[in-house]
């Protein structure tokens, strides 16, 4: 069950929401790209970026030298995962939305110095966007290590939220003659592009390839 506090509690569409965990966990394990929010000098500032998921924590990364995460750092963030599965076309422009899942978490971003857990945090993330690369790419050295930070973030205060189906028009418009229903969208991979400067003979791994 995930937490009800000021910030995750819906203002709208409050039907629209779940306070299932497994809903959040299902919204964050099937995306690729969280957008992180900060505050930077006084001012709001949104990027997108790589995560991965254990358990109930969060992780994220990027240079040391990156302000957003120097600006995480230790203080309140605002992550969110969003996915659109179809765009909703009414018989009025008024009506119409978007199909989507979508996720919002708060919380105070921990920066991650445990070795052993920015190794797991880097792995997450590794295998958030290809499953199995991690095993099959060389490893980071020390030197790498040392430029990136890994923060870290509970997943405690969570939010999620789902729009399906059909449009919603208004009781008189049903009887226009006019086209409505939803536009589904689906993202999939296409064959995979080789390196230029691959090693000849240099096979495309099954986790790559079967995907």
């Amino acid at each position: 069950m995930l937490s009800t506090t000021p910030r995750t509690t819906l203002g709208r569409e409050k039907h629209r929401g779940s306070t299932d965990r497994n809903d959040l966990y299902e919204v964050l394990d099937s995306g690729l790209i969280c957008h992180l929010g900060v505050v930077l000098n006084g001012h709001p500032m949104v990027v997108p970026t790589g995560y991965g998921r254990i358990g109930d924590t969060l992780y994220l990364h990027g240079s040391t030298g990156a302000r957003s995460l120097r600006a995480g750092q230790g203080r309140q963030v605002c992550v969110t995962v969003t996915h659109v599965d179809g765009i909703v076309l009414a018989r009025s422009v008024f009506n119409h939305s978007v199909n989507y899942r979508s996720a919002i978490i708060y919380g105070e971003a921990r920066l991650v110095t445990d070795e052993e857990e920015r190794m797991a945090g880097l792995r997450a993330l590794t295998e958030q966007l290809a499953p199995g690369q991690w095993d099959y790419a060389r490893r980071p050295t020390r030197k790498e290590l040392a430029a990136t930070a890994v923060l870290a973030l509970s997943l405690e205060e969570a939010s999620v939220k789902v729009r399906e189906g059909d449009p919603q028009d208004e009781d008189e418009d049903y009887a226009l003659p006019i086209w409505a229903g939803v536009l589904p969208l689906v993202t999939s991979w296409a064959a995979p592009v080789p390196d230029r400067v691959l090693q000849e003979g240099t096979a495309t791994p099954a986790h790559i390839n079967d995907r």
